[in-house]
C-alpha cells in the first residue's frame, strides 16, 4: 500500500499529498492556497501509526545475515521462519554481525533466549493481532459502521512522527459523546495483549502541551507522582492487573520470553540507546539505557531517548555515561 509519509533513505523523511477535497473531488488552486505560505493538501497514501506506550510481540522483522544458514532469507522474515529460531537460539554465535553490549545485559539476554524463544515469540503474536482487529471492528459494528463510514480519533503527544514516518498517537474510535470507551493503546495493556513501552515525553496525549520541551522534564525525584497522574498512571494500572491476572503476554505457563524492542536491538546489532528513569522510585538518576532490566517492571520504565538527555541532567537529574 502506498504511503503518504515514508522514509527513502534512513534518516530522510517525505510525505505525497493532493490538492485539498471537498467530499472527494479535487479543489481548484485558487480554493487550496490561503495565502503565500499555506497549502492545503490531502494525503496521497496511507499514514501508519504507531500506538503510544505499548510494544507488541513482532510477527515479522529484519534478520542479521548469517553464514551458517544456506539460503538465508532477506527483507522481513515472519517469526516463526527456522532462521529466527537458529537466531534467538544464540544470537551471540560467531558468525553474526557484532553487537557489545555490557556483561550483565549479555548474561540477562542468555536467560531470555533459547532454542523456543522464537516460536513463543511468534505464537504470542498472532493472539495481540487479532485482539486488536476484533477491537476495531467490534467499534464498527457497535456504531453501525461500515468499513467505508468507519473514523478514528488521533490523540498526539508532544512528537508527532517516529523515526519511520509513522504517526504516533493514541488510537480510539471516533465519538463525540461521553463516556468514551479507552483507546485501543489502554485496552491492549489492560488485555495483557501488548507490553508497556512508555517514552518520554510522549506519555500523555491528554494534557496541554505549552511553552519549551525543556519544560515538560520532571523535576529530579517526582517519578512516582508523574507515574500515577493521567493516561500514565491509568496504563500502569490496567498492566498491573493483566499481570496479576495473567492475563495474555503474562500467563504463567508460558508468559512472553524476549521483549519485542530486545528482539529488534539483537537482530538490529544494535546497542540499546534509551535512559531509563524508574516510575516506582523517586530517585535522582536515570539508569544507563543498558540496565533497563535493573527495573523488574515493564510498567515502571520510562525510556529516555539520548538526544533528550541533556535535558534532563540541565534539570538536575544524573545521567550516566
Amino acid at each position: 500500500m502506498a504511503k503518504a509519509i515514508e522514509q527513502p533513505v534512513p534518516g530522510i523523511t517525505v510525505g505525497h499529498a493532493l490538492l485539498a477535497r471537498s467530499n472527494g473531488v479535487a479543489q481548484p488552486v485558487d480554493k487550496i492556497v490561503h495565502d503565500g505560505d499555506t497549502i492545503n493538501i490531502a494525503a496521497d497514501g496511507n499514514f501508519g501509526v504507531r500506538l503510544l506506550g505499548v510494544d507488541a510481540p513482532e510477527v515479522s522483522f529484519e534478520l542479521p545475515r548469517s553464514p551458517n544458514f544456506p539460503g538465508h532469507p532477506k527483507g522481513f522474515v515472519k517469526i516463526e521462519h527456522p532462521a529466527w529460531t537458529e537466531f534467538l537460539t544464540d544470537p551471540f554465535a560467531k558468525g553474526y554481525p557484532e553487537l557489545v553490549l555490557r556483561t550483565a545485559l549479555h548474561d540477562h539476554l542468555l536467560t531470555k533466549v533459547g532454542p523456543q524463544a522464537a516460536a513463543n515469540h511468534a505464537a504470542l503474536a498472532k493472539p495481540s493481532t487479532e485482539a486488536l482487529k476484533a477491537m476495531v471492528q467490534q467499534d464498527i459494528t457497535e456504531q453501525g459502521h461500515t468499513d467505508e463510514t468507519f473514523k478514528l480519533r488521533l490523540a498526539f503527544a508532544h512528537e508527532i512522527l517516529d523515526r519511520y514516518g509513522r504517526l504516533l498517537c493514541y488510537v480510539n474510535r471516533d465519538q463525540r459523546e461521553k463516556p468514551r470507551p479507552d483507546p485501543y493503546n489502554e485496552r491492549l495493556l489492560a488485555a495483557g495483549h501488548v507490553i508497556p513501552y512508555f517514552i518520554w515525553p510522549n506519555v500523555d496525549p491528554f494534557v496541554r502541551q505549552e511553552g519549551r520541551i525543556f519544560d515538560a522534564v520532571p523535576e529530579p525525584g517526582s517519578a512516582r507522582t508523574i507515574a500515577e497522574a493521567g493516561t500514565l498512571g491509568r496504563a500502569r494500572q490496567g498492566v498491573r492487573q493483566a499481570r496479576e491476572a495473567g492475563l495474555g503476554l503474562w500467563n504463567t505457563a508460558e508468559p512472553l520470553k524476549l521483549l519485542p524492542f530486545e528482539l529488534r536491538f539483537l537482530a538490529q546489532r544494535r546497542a540499546p540507546d534509551r535512559f531509563v528513569l524508574d516510575l516506582s522510585d523517586n530517585a535522582h538518576e536515570l539508569l544507563h539505557p543498558q540496565s533497563y532490566f535493573r527495573i523488574p517492571n515493564p510498567e515502571d520504565r520510562l525510556f529516555v531517548n539520548a538526544e533528550h538527555a541533556p535535558l534532563f541532567k540541565e534539570k538536575g537529574w544524573s545521567v550516566p555515561l
